[in-house]
């Protein structure tokens, strides 16, 4: 049976930044909304059953009651945590289901929990979050025929499909040995002693920071970067920015869009590609963010390695995927049949 399954973050593009940047919001109605269309797609390509995740607003519930459809739901009985660890564990539960693609509906954090359950996932990620350099903007309708078509086998996923950069983190000299993690977009050390704080980023605490992509036309960090040293998803490296603050009389200043409508101006000390599977050092004690989440204290005698690798989700090219089913009539209905 030609499966794919939805991962919904319900809390992407409404957390507290709204409340401190222009950035918008992407209401429950509106998920609801993506996801019934995500779901029209993806039946007319031939799928013939979707894998859903629970949530405590009932999203998928809502999106899928009263639907006409010629498709099979199953929705994952999983404990909720209320936490990226709910990403986690969808995106293993999907895996194990023999999803054969998975769309997304979330932002940077909600697709790296997702690559931590699932590293090589088949994905379409769709954006609502808040600072959003890794999902795309798309139409659903047209996610969901490419998440079909690939499900069904139809169009092949290798041809359209690559596998994503990551920012390896391995650190070491705690108490638990080696411990690993990993960001999609960005890896930032800060000066910051508040794990899981939602503040918008102060210039003045930025240390390190190492991005798997570095677009102008992107928020965040990754716009940043940008500005400096452009890095496409395609190329075979990665940025580097050493930051020094911008009252010690830095030896470049870079205006850049921290956060949707918020500009800062950033001191960088040093900045330069990075090749593939070489590693950045960051000792502690610093906070390290993973994709705009303060994620975890690096303590003093500890180290952080940082390499920026190929180890992430095979995202999948949308309008590849539905051009190559066009071409070979996977939408043409054939009279007499």
């Amino acid at each position: 049976m030609s499966t794919f399954g939805i991962l919904v973050n319900p809390r992407s593009g409404s957390d507290v930044r709204r409340l401190l940047t222009s950035a918008g919001s992407s209401t429950i109605e509106d998920k609801i909304s993506i996801l019934r269309r995500l779901i029209h797609g993806a039946v007319e390509a031939g799928a013939e059953q979707v894998v859903l995740t629970r949530d405590p607003f009932s999203i998928a519930r809502r999106a899928t009651e009263n639907l006409q459809l010629p498709l099979k739901m199953e929705f994952l009985d999983l404990p909720l945590h209320h936490n990226e660890r709910d990403s986690v564990d969808a995106a293993q539960a999907m895996r194990d289901a023999g999803c054969g693609s998975v769309v997304s509906l979330g932002g940077d954090g909600t697709n790296r929990a997702l690559a931590l359950g699932w590293p090589d996932a088949p994905l379409i990620p769709v954006s609502t979050g808040t600072n959003n350099a890794f999902p795309i903007h798309v139409e659903p309708t047209v996610a969901g025929m490419a998440a079909g078509l690939i499900a069904t086998g139809a169009v092949n996923l290798d041809a359209h499909s690559s596998r994503a950069k990551v920012v390896a983190v391995e650190v070491t000299g705690g108490d638990s040995g080696t411990e690993t993690d990993m960001a999609i977009v960005d890896a930032i050390a800060v000066d910051d002693p508040y794990v899981g704080s939602l503040e918008l980023f102060d210039p003045e605490t930025l240390m390190l920071g190492v991005l798997t992509r570095a677009d102008p036309a992107a928020i965040g960090f990754s716009g940043l970067a940008g500005t400096v040293l452009p890095c496409t998803p395609d190329e075979e490296q990665g940025v580097v920015l050493e930051f020094m603050p911008p009252s010690q009389n830095p030896a470049r200043l870079v205006r850049g869009a921290l956060a949707p409508g918020w500009f800062a101006s950033v001191g960088l000390a040093r900045s330069r590609y990075l090749e593939l599977d070489v590693s950045v050092e960051v000792a502690g004690p610093c906070l390290l963010a993973f994709d705009g989440e303060r994620s975890r204290l690096l303590h003093s005698g500890q180290i952080a390695l940082l390499r920026v690798v190929r180890g992430g989700p095979r995202v999948i090219d949308v309008g590849s995927v539905v051009l190559s089913g066009a071409r070979t009539g996977k939408f043409e209905i054939r009279v007499g049949d």
